[in-house]
């Protein structure tokens, strides 16, 4: 049976790296049916409401087998509706957020060659929407960790270093002041660790973890590297700058039974319509749908292209050191892509 996935093209940038994706996904001759919906801030700025996804989006997204979505803009103002990636993992249950940050095309970061993985609980804690302004001048919110998120969450990590052929989790937490909360969370990391012998796990406090990563990163590579919500989102950005360009930073929400993929960069709408940003991550995140939704070969062989073109560095745009467009970029990945899976 065809495989389905929902399209959100977003906001900013995210249409023209839609575009650029969907060369890549045509030249390998992906069998997935894509289907495009409406979500995002520019849709609710014209349409209102109290979410940034229509109705009739989240009647397709429940009919599809996953969900790949560019990036979009998330409004900050108080009463303002949820972002779109939030209010996708709520609903679905994509309890782990998943950031590979590795050197690709040997264009190494400032600091050295990283290969890591980060893995973020991504359904509760600070990100719960629990949130109150109880008087005009204190507002609180509240941190909600339980223990099946933590066990779920958990477990994927230790999967996945598996899968890799690693054998070391660093957790991250602030126990030493967040004892409840980061206490239900170690628990359940150690609990889980018992099932997989021979691998071992490290606590880091957020702080410390902080410095670490900046002050020697090699010491994390080949290594998962968990945590709840909010404590790995700020992880998985800084870790996000080891390499050459956040541009290269393609992610994947998965729950038990249904997946989203997303670039981990924002839209930045200043580069709106410019033909200017780098596709990498976009396209990366489009071919790990594929991979999920059983299309490995097509995959790999985006996978690879991707590798080839950033290591020749001639058609690479402008903060990989080139001035290729981002459709000039696309579409040397998508020709090499297409020569691979002739071999």
């Amino acid at each position: 049976m065809m495989k389905k996935a929902a399209l959100i093209r977003g906001d900013g940038v995210g249409p023209e790296l839609t575009e650029a994706t969907l060369r890549v996904l045509e030249a390998v001759g992906t069998e997935v049916e894509l289907i495009p919906v409406d979500a995002g801030y520019e849709w609710w700025r014209r349409h209102g409401g109290d979410s940034l996804i229509p109705r009739e989006t989240w009647e397709i997204l429940e009919q599809v087998d996953a969900v790949l979505k560019a990036p979009a803009t998330t409004p900050p103002e108080p009463g303002a509706p949820k972002s779109v990636a939030v209010s996708i993992r709520q609903r679905f249950d994509l309890y782990a957020n998943i950031r590979p940050i590795r050197t690709i095309g040997g264009l190494k970061g400032r600091l050295g060659p990283v290969d890591f993985i980060c893995v973020r609980e991504a359904t509760e804690g600070l990100y719960s929407g629990i949130e109150h302004r109880i008087t005009p001048d204190v507002a609180v919110a509240f941190r909600k960790i339980t223990r099946r998120q933590s066990r779920r969450v958990a477990r994927k990590a230790f999967e996945l270093a598996r899968e890799k052929g690693w054998r070391r989790i660093v957790v991250v937490t602030k126990r030493n002041i967040m004892r409840e909360c980061d206490g239900i969370f170690i628990e359940e990391v150690e609990k889980v660790s018992r099932d997989f012998p021979g691998m071992t796990y490290e606590e880091y406090y957020i702080d410390n973890m902080a410095q670490q990563l900046v002050k020697n990163p090699q010491r994390f590579n080949q290594s998962i590297i968990l945590g709840t919500n909010l404590f790995m989102d700020i992880i998985s950005e800084e870790a996000a700058a080891l390499v050459a360009s956040i541009g290269l930073v393609y992610s994947a929400n998965l729950g038990d039974d249904y997946a989203m993929f997303e670039p981990a960069h924002g839209s930045a709408p200043k580069y709106k319509g410019l033909n200017k940003v780098n596709p990498t991550a976009m396209i990366l995140s489009a071919a790990w749908m594929l991979g999920y939704l059983g299309e490995k070969e097509r995959m790999d062989a985006i996978f690879k292209a991707v590798e080839e073109v950033i290591a020749e560095g001639r058609k690479v745009t402008y903060d990989l050191g080139g001035d290729a467009k981002t459709s000039e970029m696309a579409e040397a990945i998508a020709e090499r892509a297409a020569k691979i899976l002739e071999e």
